[in-house]
C-alpha cells in the first residue's frame, strides 16, 4: 500500500501495480496526484484486502474507492465497505480518463465527481480502423 496524502479524497485499488501506475501517470500529466491513496492487493487473501482497505478509508476520510475489475478481489472489499457505510462510492472498470477528470471536479461532491468520472471513462473507450478494410 502506498500513501500519497493523509489529505486524499479517492482510493485506488487494484492488482499488482496497477494503482500505482495510474496515480503516477496522473502526477506525470498534471503534477498533482495528492487526491489519491493508492493500494493493490498482492499477496492479500480476501479477508485482508477488505481489512486493508477499510484501514485506508477510516485514515484517509476516503468518500471514493476506484477498482479496477467489476469483480475483482479489491471491488468485492470496497462493496462491502459500502454496505457499512452510506458515504461511500464505488467506481470500478477505472482508468487514466477517470482519474484525470474526478480531480478535475472539485466544486462538487465526491460521489457527483465519481460519477462524472465513470462516464467520461466510459466515453474514453473507443476502436478505432477496421481489418481488412471493410
Amino acid at each position: 500500500m502506498k500513501t500519497m496524502s493523509s489529505d486524499a479524497k479517492a482510493l485506488v485499488a487494484g492488482h499488482a501495480a496497477f494503482a500505482e501506475g495510474l496515480v503516477s501517470a496522473v502526477a506525470q500529466i498534471t503534477g498533482q496526484s495528492e487526491q489519491f491513496v493508492t493500494m493493490t492487493n498482492t499477496a492479500m487473501s480476501a479477508d485482508q484486502i477488505e481489512e486493508s482497505m477499510r484501514e485506508v478509508v477510516r485514515e484517509h476520510g476516503i468518500h471514493v474507492i476506484f477498482t479496477d475489475l467489476p469483480a475483482g478481489s479489491c471491488t468485492i472489499a470496497a462493496r462491502r465497505l459500502l454496505r457499512d457505510d452510506s458515504e461511500l462510492t464505488l467506481v470500478t472498470g477505472v482508468n487514466l480518463a477517470a482519474l484525470l477528470h474526478f480531480m478535475s471536479h472539485g466544486e462538487i461532491t465526491s460521489h457527483e465527481a465519481a460519477v462524472s468520472a465513470a462516464e467520461r471513462a466510459k466515453g474514453s473507450v473507443l476502436v478505432v480502423g477496421t481489418p481488412g478494410g471493410r
